[in-house]
């Protein structure tokens, strides 16, 4: 199978950058998109809503559901579950793209952020994996795809930002462990994680601005990461943790400078990433300090 169209995929988030840009190449396929996500109103200083998202898939030739979904709240998870299926007549994948950020150390972490980072990323998937979960299995070539990172138990990861750390291993935590739980099933699990900062509002709000996104590649190359691993059969591709570069190369991917929005420039190494991935990549990457 090598088309996404006409299978439907739930997404948390969506609404901008890599969950949009993974929406828009499965609708380029035909796909079915649910956009579950917080983002009706415009926010004054990043783009992109549930329904102008909608429109961008409907346009790249998808077609769209945009569902006002916290997915902190298990009765509007279930509702836009509801909804999706009602729609679209099935879900056939599940993506957990939403996650909250903030780096900060222990003492600088409010518990309140603590707690929203923990039930977005950690729960927030556990949840909507779980809500999808009798819909998956009824579908054929069903998969869960959550972004988050390898687990990597590296100290550097966390001394920085534990509490992110946590919240965001807590996602790969469910890519393990359902991975086992869902075989049975045939349902994979895998989780997927840049090489290289990627151009989004975090990277440019949180990271660094208009020179960290110089040193990023566009969120494209996770989309056709993506699209690479949900195509596979889901019986025999499960429990990863894949790096979109080495997805790519293994599809046969080998020019990779249409991703990068300067060619000639350094790419900035993602965090989470181990040592031994970028020693087996020929891609160059500067590593942050501390990291």
């Amino acid at each position: 199978m090598a088309s996404l169209k006409n299978k439907t995929i739930f997404m948390s988030g969506g609404s901008r950058g890599i969950g949009l840009a993974i929406a828009l190449r499965a609708a380029a396929d035909g796909a079915n998109v649910v956009i579950a996500a917080k983002t009706a109103d415009p926010h004054p200083k990043l783009p992109g809503t549930i329904f102008t998202a909608a429109a961008e898939i409907e346009t790249a030739g998808g077609r769209a559901l945009p569902v006002v979904c916290d997915i902190r709240e298990e009765e509007q998870v279930a509702d836009a579950v509801d909804r999706a299926i009602a729609t679209f007549g099935g879900i056939d994948i599940c993506i957990n793209n939403a996650s909250a950020i903030q780096l900060t150390p222990t003492n600088m972490t409010d518990m309140k952020r603590f707690d929203l980072m923990h039930q977005v990323n950690a729960r927030g998937t556990f949840l909507v994996s779980k809500s999808c979960l009798p819909h998956l299995k009824q579908a054929q070539n069903p998969h869960i795809l959550n972004l988050s990172p390898p687990l990597d138990m590296s100290p550097k990861w966390f001394g920085n930002h534990v509490a992110y750390t946590l919240a965001k291993y807590g996602m790969s935590m469910c890519t393990l462990g359902m991975a086992e739980e869902f075989s049975k099933s045939a349902i994979a699990v895998n989780s997927l994680w840049p090489l290289t900062a990627i151009d989004t509002a975090a990277v440019r709000n949180l990271l660094g601005g208009d020179a960290m996104a110089k040193m990023s590649r566009k969120p494209e190359i996770m989309a056709d990461a993506a699209h690479s691993i949900l195509i596979r059969d889901s019986k025999s591709c499960t429990g990863n943790f894949f790096i979109d570069e080495l997805v790519l190369r293994d599809s046969g991917v080998t020019d990779f400078a249409r991703y990068a929005h300067d060619p000639e420039g350094p790419l900035a190494a993602d965090f989470f990433v181990p040592d031994a991935i970028f020693d087996a990549v020929p891609t160059k990457v500067l590593r942050m300090p501390g990291y």
